[in-house]
């Protein structure tokens, strides 16, 4: 059984000779001899106390059982939280406790004199710091009367102190005072001065060794002052070129009227007379005739009177002319460098490159990236149309920009030639397909511009006779708001001169004269989408030119409004849904539709309504008739051209065209024809389609075979045999031999339980700092309780003072209140103890 305490207690004091046997007088001289037996028998006690006390030790709950070896620093077994409290104490006594009472002060004394904030500096060093920082400022001073001789330098322990050197002493507020000395104006004008005087005093003798001498590397503050000096300079040199200027053009405006006449070629005005002596009662500020005409004295005669109204007019309207001219100057833009025929070459490929990179976007269905730069092209044409608004409501001429991008009916000039020359619209003839991608108006707006081109010259058989007579029509015409205000307002005009009507409303209808111009326009838009779908439905059928400058002309009015186009259109279209029905203007809106937007784009709020209703007709459609068999044809034709660049397929228009084909009885060969060329365009169309045999392979073929179309049929068993060979067996995925997982651990030679063995560095290093970032929230918060702890205790300790405080004085004052009531009250006792008595 281990001994108890109290048997522990009386060795350990034993062992440490603090108790036991007395000790004989030799042992007693032997102590006495040494000074530290007080501190000794302290330390004894201590760990003694120490040792006793097991609430003053912690050990950790699972000891290591073996010994090992590592270079990684061990945490001892056993720790004092004890001491580590008070420690923590001591130490937020000295930085926290300072801080909460001067928490809500202001001001206060800071110590900033050399070495007192620094304890490993002793007064001597502090005073030869002092002494050194002051001689230094001594020197930069500007009435130095001192000279620095040799026998003033400063010495320690044989060798020359200095203070200017590499070794600079240590540094404090007042560094900041020298540096701003330093690099002030001020302080490098002494600095120039002390150095003039030196040279000065010099003398001649010491020129030519200052010449052997090398030059010293100039400072960074003196390179300053010299490019601040330099730039004083140049400023100053610019001023006065500036006052030269300014004087050369005072004089020759005070000139200018002198020679203008002479420059048109105009004499100038004879010299005037001597004015009469102005009366010393006029007032020499006022205008001699003027003062002269209110005194009743103007000597002129009612001509120079006249002449000198009309000279003043004159000038004035002059000053508004050069007024409005200075308004139309425009300040000149630097241009650019003049390109080379490659860099141009590579700027259009590089625009048709990103222009196709765009459809391709749209075509996939993807959304395109928000650019800031880009702006949108009808809202800058909107912001031109404003700018030439604000033009005109000054007077002045409103210049007018070509939009950019192709060119269209849009682009002529509506000039006063054009519309004066009265040329009639020629009735060339033009291809009766129009395309539905955006890049099929080449050809027909080369024609457009070649008949503008014509139309803008005038005609020398019609020189001098009346314009009007030319062709019968006016060269105005109020912009209708309806479509039955259009029509009647055609109704008296040939067929083929509809297009110069449309174009002579546009032309005197501008958007950028007037505001109203620009809703007229937009409802003028709608009238053309559907005078479209009227000239489809009138007998006997327009002209082509007619039906295409038409479309054309919708298609330009679509930049400035596309919102209000693409309604008139959704309208139409909605229309044709509701009727179930497609009847020839419907043909020709779906015609336009496809010329005007593009076809290619995964969703458009025009071009996908207008295909879904083509492909519900060719679905849901059993032609009987040869007007069914027709429509069919053309609408099948129409989604080939919307197809054409995104290659989509339409199932609705290969069953519908085989249909048509295995009709009995056969309708007419024109009909036939033009079915198998539609049966041919699809096959093209879609050869590289993955079921492409399987799509014409069975009964395409057979209704080609019963109609005996060979050459038909040899070309589509040439586009299947092409496609049977281009297809590939599916097979698995080639990829590098993976090895069996294998339950065996992975051995490592140099294993260490302390590291982490993640093959992945993204996700060790994620995981390390997680750790480490856990690691240090939990002590951030584990200190902040502690000081949260520490001010808790401290503002009670603070507030049971003050109350205790309050207490004392209390009780104080109601001790000496209580002895003045009992002494008044002994006085009172006494005094009527006398009046009994008396």
């Amino acid at each position: 059984m281990p001994p108890s305490q109290l048997k522990r207690l009386k060795a350990s004091l034993r062992e440490q000779g603090i108790t036991g046997p007395p000790p004989s007088n030799k042992q007693k001289k032997k102590n006495k001899s040494r000074p530290d037996q007080r501190v000794h028998r302290q330390a004894a006690l201590e760990n003694i106390r120490e040792s006793f006390n097991p609430f003053e030790i912690k050990s950790s709950a699972r000891p290591r059982k073996f010994d090992y070896t590592t270079n990684r620093k061990e945490r001892p077994e056993n720790a004092r939280p004890g001491v580590t409290k008070s420690r923590g104490e001591e130490l937020r006594r000295k930085s926290l406790l300072p801080e909460m009472k001067n928490r809500h002060r202001v001001g206060g004394i800071v110590d900033r004199r050399i070495g007192e904030n620094d304890p490993t500096m002793t007064p001597e060093q502090k005073m030869l710091e002092r002494f050194s920082r002051e001689k230094l400022r001594k020197g930069a001073s500007l009435f130095d009367l001192e000279e620095a001789d040799e026998e003033e330098l400063l010495t320690h322990m044989g060798q020359s102190i200095d203070v200017a050197g590499k070794h600079r002493p240590v540094r404090d507020d007042y560094d900041e005072m020298d540096d701003e000395a330093a690099g002030s104006d001020e302080g490098g004008f002494r600095r120039q001065k002390r150095k003039r005087d030196a040279s000065e005093e010099a003398g001649d003798g010491e020129e030519e060794i200052r010449e052997e001498v090398p030059e010293r590397k100039k400072t960074k503050a003196e390179v300053m002052q010299e490019v601040i000096a330099k730039s004083k300079m140049y400023k100053y040199e610019r001023q006065q070129a500036k006052e030269e200027d300014d004087d050369m053009r005072d004089e020759l405006n005070k000139d200018w009227r002198d020679l203008m006449p002479l420059l048109k070629g105009i004499k100038g005005p004879p010299p005037k007379e001597p004015e009469p002596e102005q009366n010393e009662s006029a007032d020499p500020s006022m205008n001699p005739q003027r003062a002269a005409m209110i005194a009743g004295t103007d000597s002129r005669t009612n001509v120079e009177k006249e002449a000198a109204e009309i000279a003043r007019l004159a000038a004035e309207k002059e000053y508004d002319q050069r007024m409005k001219q200075m308004l139309a100057d425009q300040r000149a833009q630097p241009s650019g460098r003049t390109k080379t025929e490659e860099e141009e070459a590579k700027e259009r490929a590089d625009l048709l490159k990103e222009l196709e990179e765009q459809r391709q976007r749209r075509m996939r269905g993807e959304e395109e990236p928000e650019d800031d730069d880009q702006v949108n092209p009808d809202l800058e044409e909107d912001d031109e149309d404003d700018e030439d608004g604000d033009a005109a409501g000054f007077g002045l001429k409103a210049t007018r920009s070509r939009p950019l991008g192709i060119d269209d009916e849009d682009d002529f000039l509506l000039e006063n030639d054009l519309i004066a020359s009265g040329s009639d619209f020629g009735d060339e003839d033009s291809d009766p397909e129009l395309s539905g991608d955006e890049n099929s108006h080449d050809s027909e707006d080369k024609e457009a511009n070649e008949r503008m081109k014509r139309d803008a010259q005038p005609d020398s058989t019609l020189e001098g006779a009346d314009p009007s007579s030319v062709s019968g029509l006016p060269f105005t015409y109020d912009c209708p708001r309806t479509h039955e205000a259009f029509l009647a307002l055609l109704k008296k005009v040939d067929i083929a001169d509809h297009p110069k009507v449309v174009q002579r409303i546009r032309a005197s209808n501008p958007a950028n004269v007037h505001p109203d111009n620009k809703q007229k326009l937009s409802d003028f838009s709608e009238i053309l989408v559907e005078h479209i779908h009227h000239l489809g439905s009138i007998q006997p059928p327009p002209p082509i030119a007619v039906t295409n400058f038409v479309i054309r002309s919708v298609h330009s009015l679509a930049r400035t409004y596309p919102d209000v186009i693409s309604a008139a259109f959704r309208r139409c279209l909605s229309s044709m849904h509701e009727a179930n029905d497609i009847k020839n203007g419907d043909l020709l809106i779906l015609t336009a539709i496809g010329s005007i937007y593009p076809t290619s784009d995964h969703f458009h709020q025009v071009v996908t309504p207008a295909t879904t209703i083509m492909a519900r007709w060719l679905g849901l459609t059993i032609p009987h008739a040869d007007h069914q068999l027709t429509t069919g044809a053309y609408l099948v034709a129409l989604c080939i051209k919307y197809q054409q660049l995104s290659k989509r397929y339409v199932p609705e228009a290969l069953r519908f065209t085989l249909v048509a084909l295995s009709m009995k009885p056969v309708p007419s060969k024109a009909i036939i024809d033009a079915h198998v060329t539609n049966l041919l365009s699809m096959a093209d169309l879609w050869s590289t389609l993955p079921a492409f045999p399987e799509i014409f392979s069975p009964h395409a073929l057979t209704a080609l075979t019963k109609l005996s179309r060979k050459r038909a049929i040899t070309h589509l068993n040439i586009l299947l045999s092409s496609a049977r060979l281009s297809r590939r067996p599916l097979t698995l995925h080639n990829h590098r031999p993976l090895p069996i997982r294998t339950a065996l651990p992975k051995w490592e030679e140099n294993f260490n339980p302390d590291k982490h063995y993640d093959p992945d560095r993204e996700r060790a290093e994620s995981a390390r700092l997680k750790k480490e970032y856990k690691r240090e929230r939990k002590g951030a918060v584990r200190e902040l309780r502690k000081d949260a702890s520490f001010m808790a205790r401290e503002n009670l300790r603070e507030k049971r003072e003050r109350d205790k405080a309050y207490e004392e004085r209390q009780r104080k004052l109601i001790a000496e209140i209580q002895g003045e009531e009992g002494h008044e009250g002994k006085e009172y006792e006494k005094e009527r103890r006398k009046r009994r008595m008396g």
